[in-house]
């Protein structure tokens, strides 16, 4: 059985650090477990790793294609599935990092996906009904009739919004049924990151602050001179949206600034809820145990307790 790794939780909690010590005890190589990763350009808002730092432990799933790429949750799968094989066969340990709760369900549960043919007449009623009454009223409704894939998504995801609600009005099931999981797959060893809700809302905003300072707006002025824009689903990223508004004058540098702080507070609570679920994960409060290095340690020994169990 091929072993499989993942250091998992909410937006700024510090998995990516935690993740490249740990790759390191380890002789791993860490596999980006973020939807947003993939896209070329994007990476200040993104929060990718540096390129000094991906010299000193080899990275995957980042910068795969460019943002007008629809990359979907079963390209990220069947990649990182070969991914997870050629990286066992090197004698290394595979290490999923990241925040998007799909993709890693994915891939450690071994997803498999039906596909539903397209239907244009059930896609543009949802989409005139998404023009007359807006997203909010769409993602809501979509709350209702599919609370466990509503859950996974971001609010502001219109074209999944309205994928999961076409299926829903062709076949009567609930998009997240149509799901299979197959578990068992791997040998497999999960790290949830945990921190207070009022700490990591503290790093959340020093993040959101951090990124600005480092060039986010920049970086949006060039995605937007390449013709990208809110329409895709890469913009939909948190941050990118929200500054292509400023950028076109609909918001304020303020209202900016606090609504990137708010959505993000959001989708931190939304990927803990959803990680919360899978009982596999071990989580770490690094408060617990404030020496830096026996933290790792004790990380690395769970997880090489967890691989190596005989």
């Amino acid at each position: 059985m091929l072993n499989l790794a993942a250091v998992v939780g909410p937006t700024a909690a510090g998995k990516t650090d935690i993740s490249l010590e740990l790759a390191r005890r380890l002789n791993g190589e860490i596999i980006s477990c973020d939807s947003m990763q993939v896209y070329r350009g994007m990476d200040i808002g993104t929060a990718k790793v540096s390129i000094q730092e991906r010299s000193l432990v080899p990275h995957h799933m980042i910068d795969l294609v460019d943002p007008d790429y629809n990359f979907t949750v079963a390209d990220y799968q069947k990649i990182t599935k070969e991914l997870i094989k050629t990286i066992n066969s090197r004698g290394k340990i595979p290490i999923l990092v990241g925040g998007t709760g799909l993709y890693y369900q994915s891939v450690v549960d071994d997803y498999n996906f039906f596909p539903i043919e397209y239907q244009i007449n059930a896609r543009r009623k949802w989409e005139t009904i998404c023009d007359q009454k807006g997203l909010d009223y769409l993602y809501k409704y979509l709350q209702e009739v599919d609370p466990e894939y509503a859950n996974v998504i971001s609010c502001n995801d219109q074209k999944r919004i309205i994928r999961a609600l076409e299926v829903f009005y062709l076949t009567g099931e609930q998009f997240s049924r149509f799901q299979v999981k197959n578990t068992g797959k791997y040998n497999l060893a999960v790290v949830g990151v945990f921190l207070e809700r009022p700490q990591l809302y503290y790093r959340i905003e020093e993040r959101v602050d951090q990124m600005l300072d480092n060039g986010l707006l920049e970086e949006v002025k060039y995605l937007r001179a390449k013709g990208y824009d809110v329409t895709l689903k890469s913009m939909q990223a948190l941050g990118y949206k929200q500054v292509f508004y400023f950028l076109e004058g609909m918001v304020t540098w303020d209202e900016m600034v606090k609504e990137i702080k708010r959505e993000t507070r959001r989708f931190a609570k939304r990927q803990f809820t959803w990680f919360n679920k899978d009982k596999r994960i071990c989580w770490f409060d690094p408060n617990k145990c404030p020496d830096r290095k026996d933290f790792i340690k004790n990380i690395s020994d769970y997880v090489e307790g967890q691989l190596y169990k005989m």
